[in-house]
């Protein structure tokens, strides 16, 4: 079995890392995914027959790692997935973004749609049959000549969001080769990490809130100072 990296664990939920380009669930390429790693890890640990429930209430693109929560329970389930909807279950992310955006920090409002044909993403009109509100708020952390730390806070959780709204500021995020950023990156992963979650238990309304930072010796995290991110 992978060695799952087991942030936090009770009898309702599960934080884990995703590490990248590893499918949170199975997709058409048939590869070990997240659902099912946690599953085995579970029915082992547990020594459960049968099927075990792990409940997936939030997604990350296949390229992006970092920390990730699953219900235990069809019951923390639901009240994890209701924090989405109302607002108050909050990810931050980590990018390495080519260039360096022209504001220091500022927030990006767009609309976005997707193509499942090329499973690419663009920003289209408002009034577009289609078309969904992405907003998303990002703050340069440090900037060196050729490309930007930013973290950013997402609103909203659109697919491939933060990749297609950095890159319309002229940005892209560093070894993305879907939308430009593969530049300067040729074969390094895509810069871009999940590092801070936040939201209430689903039993206990603890506030809960855990951080994990992205692989600081790989490029191109390691150019940066990753102790500047609070």
């Amino acid at each position: 079995m992978e060695n799952l990296q087991v942030v936090y664990e009770d009898n309702h939920i599960i934080v884990v890392v995703k590490p990248q380009n590893i499918p949170t669930q199975e997709d058409e390429s048939k590869d070990r995914d997240m659902l099912t790693i946690i599953k085995e890890y579970i029915k082992e640990k547990e020594n459960k027959p049968g099927n075990v429930f792990v409940g997936l209430v939030h997604r990350l693109d296949r390229p992006t790692g970092g920390v990730m929560v699953f219900a235990k329970t069809s019951k923390a389930a639901s009240r994890l997935s209701t924090q989405i909807a109302e607002g108050i279950f909050h990810k931050k992310y980590l990018a390495v973004v080519l260039g360096k955006p022209k504001e220091k920090r500022a927030k990006l409002i767009h609309f976005l749609k997707k193509n499942p044909r090329t499973n690419t993403v663009q920003v289209v009109p408002e009034l577009e049959t289609g078309a969904k509100r992405a907003e998303l708020e990002y703050n340069i952390i440090e900037a060196k000549e050729k490309a930007s730390l930013v973290e950013v806070n997402l609103f909203t959780g659109r697919s491939h969001q933060i990749r297609v709204q950095m890159k319309t500021i002229g940005c892209p995020i560093y070894g993305d080769v879907k939308y430009g950023g593969d530049k300067l990156a040729k074969g390094h992963n895509l810069a871009l990490w999940a590092y801070e979650l936040k939201f209430q238990h689903p039993t206990t309304k603890e506030n809960m809130t855990f951080k994990v930072y992205p692989p600081e010796d790989k490029t191109p995290w390691n150019v940066f100072n990753l102790d500047l991110v609070k």
